[in-house]
Formats: structure tokens, sequence, C-alpha cells
């Protein structure tokens, strides 16, 4: 994990107690959609891309309201997968939180600005992926 998604170690003891009960055989890109949807992300859409691409299996693409908030999705998504273990390869612009891009090998988050999202337009660009259902919190 990068350095600045680092959590301190008051933030670990804060996260570990508000920890995303899962089973153990859940997704590890449904435990991200969980980590996005308890900081408030907007439109979450999760994309399967095994039949359109060999670079990755899903695209998480969600959006915040402003960088703070990209930041937040982001680390707590960071967070939520480490507990499992699971750490990202490299994360892109968390800076500047305009486009965060968080690669964990088989999936991609990608936590957007509304703007950048609209300008980007994965869901297009990626239109031959198929839209995974996200099943509702238990």
């Amino acid at each position: 994990m990068s350095k600045e998604l680092q959590p301190t170690i008051r933030e670990q003891s804060n996260t570990a107690a508000q920890s995303i009960d899962l089973q153990p055989e859940t997704p590890n890109w449904l435990i991200a959609v969980r980590a996005a949807q308890s900081k408030k992300a907007k439109d979450i859409r999760v994309l399967d891309l095994r039949e359109v691409t060999s670079f990755a299996d899903f695209f998480l693409v969600c959006s915040g309201a402003n960088p703070k908030q990209i930041q937040a999705i982001t680390e707590e998504i960071g967070q939520q997968l480490a507990q499992r273990g699971e750490y990202p390869v490299s994360v892109e612009g968390f800076k500047n939180a305009e486009w965060v891009l968080a690669d964990y090998g088989d999936y991609l988050v990608h936590v957007f600005s509304e703007k950048a999202r609209t300008y980007y337009d994965l869901d297009r660009l990626w239109r031959h992926a198929k839209v995974v259902p996200i099943p509702n919190a238990t």
C-alpha cells in the first residue's frame, strides 16, 4: 500500500471496529463496493470484463462529491481489503483526487469526481462489458 494510503494507528483501530461484516467467500470486489457504500460513494457500478479483455476481470466505478470524499472512499476500500490481505499493486491520482485508480490485479477500482467521470465515460468505453448486479447489503 502506498505510504499516503497507510492508515495511522488510530485509524486502524477505528476501521477494525467498523469492519464490514461479510462472509469469507465474499468476492473482494464486493468488499470494495461495500466500503465505497459506507463512504456514500455515488453511482456505484461493477463491470464484468472477463469476456472483453484479459488485463482485468472487473472494474468498480464510482463517484465522490469532492476530493476529500474521493480520498475517503479510496482509503476505506484500501483498509477493508487490507483486512483480508488484499493490497493494491498501485494507486494513481490520490493526491489530486479527480480520478483515483487502484489496481488490485484482477479488478480495478476507479473513484471519480463527477466531472471526470462524465469526461472519461468508462461506462461507454467499456459498453460491451456486463454490468454486475450488486446484491443488497444484509
